[in-house]
């Protein structure tokens, strides 16, 4: 028996002659107490079935428990500091939780997020050993449903518990704004998000909650901004069977900052926005910055969800988030959401979703000759784009003589005003790039555009120009064939000029598309390929000179299979890595050989 006090003594002896139940009837509501905290130790230690007798007994009466005798009952079963094994608190679970269960509702603030650890252990057992388990369950079930008291300028500790860094970092770092009126019931009713959308009737009580704090809309913000940039670390999320996983929230906190995010959105989608692209793609990115584990899939979701659900201008920010989270978010459920959010934005709008995003790539601050210049003293900063698709910042000399390279002059004298310059160019290159792999997106799915949009989207962006003007367009009118060339600028807008000479202008009424070889005639795609060499043109992505593989005679013949590729050894590593990069999923060797794992 654990323990050496007098009472320890004499239970153990009790329990070894079968006298527990009389000694227990002669104790008063501590000593049962004490007794029933000797015995879930005893049980938790090893299976002794007259201890269990007794302390289901003392399960069943009311002993006045205190707030700390709960914990300590309850920390015992799940957490860092349990005192029984996973398997033995599933084989022990009718005896040893519901004396803990007992203390929990004779206490005022229990320990959440062990009970939401206990509920979901329960549940699995309803589900795999039957109905016997069900009344534990509903106990631990009402529990999590019980309002909890709430005391203006004191946060309850479900509330950013320190299961997890955030938790405890938020409180430190905002305690003025957590100790303000109305923000306990407010975040108290953002923890009930357990799910990535939340209910039209759990928003409306959140906006009105919200409204009755004074500091709620900043401190909306300031635990947001602290999540989105929360560094990795082991949390304690309390699952008996792995208690400790590498993420950027435990359980608890993860379904506040749910609610904190549809709180966001419902108070002003414009600023929520970027809040929640910056949340999905760092909660979305893979442990350690790669692979399909992300560091906290719950929040992903969610995040990508509130993007999805935008409008208007917020909606056309909320796509280029949604575009820019692929090529680093690798984990497929998030991957699903963020497809399922761009068709559901793009449907409202009546756009393909690869169009909506065209309409929101910014201008960096270039004018329409994809140029930005900031005059630095003697000297001219010019951050420009050339064709087809390079960002560059040079540095005009007042004899007109261009540098590559700040001067000097310009690093001694305006070496603050250099900073946002170059992070301009690194953002304008992740633009380019993103670019490139949008406008090759619309080659493969043959997007056609309206001439109105063509323009406006496409040549006449100072952005998406330099690289939409590199490439062979065809264009047509209503009822006539396909001409293809490629894009000059007339003195009434533009034309497509033919490889013969020719020039098709662009009217009102056209309508645009990449010139793709796999709809094009063999002597078509070679006169092509002449012309650029011809004209030493560079293009941006392959596609005048892009593969095709049609179909040989010798396949026409077979009908059900290829022998083109027989033999061929493929290397899987890098084949799949190319497969990514364009958003293909193939993972043909399942999960070990160089499959998901490469």
């Amino acid at each position: 028996m654990v323990g050496t006090t007098g009472l320890a003594i004499r239970l153990n002896e009790a329990v070894r002659d079968g006298r527990a139940g009389e000694l227990v009837d002669s104790l008063d509501a501590a000593g049962r107490r004490e007794c029933a905290l000797l015995l879930q130790a005893e049980v938790c230690r090893r299976d002794d079935r007259d201890a269990a007798a007794v302390l289901t007994v003392l399960a069943g009466q009311r002993l006045d428990w205190s707030t700390a005798e709960a914990d300590v009952l309850l920390a015992r079963l799940v957490g860092p500091d349990a005192a029984v094994a996973p398997h033995e608190l599933r084989e022990r679970f009718p005896v040893l939780v519901p004396i803990a269960l007992s203390a929990v509702e004779q206490s005022e603030e229990p320990d959440r997020a062990r009970l939401r650890a206990l509920h979901r252990c329960a549940a699995d057992l309803v589900t795999y050993q039957g109905e016997a388990h069900r009344p534990v369950r509903d106990r631990l079930a009402a529990l999590l449903a019980r309002e909890v008291p709430l005391v203006d300028g004191r946060l309850p500790r479900h509330l950013l518990d320190s299961l997890d860094a955030f938790g405890p970092a938020m409180r430190s770092a905002h305690a003025d704004l957590l100790a303000g009126e109305g923000v306990a019931a407010f975040l108290g009713h953002c923890v009930l998000v357990d799910r990535p959308r939340a209910t039209r009737t759990w928003r409306r009580t959140a906006a009105v909650l919200l409204a009755r704090t004074g500091s709620g809309p900043e401190l909306v913000r300031r635990l947001l901004e602290g999540i989105a940039v929360q560094p990795e670390h082991r949390v304690s999320d309390l699952n008996p069977w792995g208690m400790s996983l590498t993420g950027i929230a435990g359980d608890t906190n993860t379904c506040l900052v749910r609610g904190l995010l549809w709180a966001a959105l419902d108070l002003d989608a414009d600023r929520a926005v970027p809040l929640a692209g910056a949340i999905a793609l760092h909660a979305g990115t893979g442990i350690g910055g790669s692979g399909g584990m992300c560091r906290n899939q719950a929040l992903a979701t969610t995040a990508v969800a509130v993007l999805g659900s935008c409008e208007g201008r917020a909606g056309e920010q909320a796509v280029q988030w949604l575009g820019r989270l692929p090529k680093q978010v690798r984990n497929r459920t998030v991957l699903k959401g963020i497809a399922a959010a761009l068709e559901t934005v793009a449907a409202r709008s009546g756009l393909t979703p690869s169009m909506l995003r065209e309409r929101g790539v910014p201008t960096h601050g270039l004018d329409g000759r994809g140029m930005r210049e900031e005059q630095l003293g003697a000297y001219t900063a010019v951050l420009s784009v050339r064709e087809p698709g390079t960002a560059v910042l040079s540095f005009l000399g007042p004899g007109g003589r261009v540098l590559k390279s700040p001067p000097r002059t310009v690093r001694d004298e305006h070496g603050e005003r250099l900073t946002p310059l170059r992070a301009a160019l690194k953002g304008l290159r992740a633009e380019l790039a993103a670019e490139h792999t949008r406008l090759e997106e619309h080659l493969a799915a043959g997007t056609v555009w309206s001439a109105e949009d063509w323009e406006r989207y496409c040549v006449d962006h100072p952005v998406t120009g330099a690289v939409a003007r590199a490439l062979l367009w065809e264009v047509a009118a209503d009822g006539e064939p396909w001409s293809a060339g490629l894009v000059e600028r007339t003195g009434g807008g533009w034309a497509l000029a033919g490889a013969g000479g020719t020039a098709t202008p662009v009217g009102p009424r056209s309508r645009l598309r990449l010139w793709h070889p796999v709809r094009a005639a063999g002597e078509d795609v070679s006169e092509w390929r002449d012309e650029l060499t011809g004209r030493e043109l560079r293009q941006p992505f392959k596609q005048v000179f892009r593969e095709v593989y049609p179909i040989t005679p010798a396949e026409v013949a077979t009908g059900s299979y290829s022998n083109r590729f027989a033999g061929h050894v493929l290397r899987y590593g890098q084949a799949r890595a190319l497969m990514t990069e364009r958003g293909w999923r193939g993972n043909h060797l399942g999960y070990f050989g160089e499959g998901y794992s490469s």
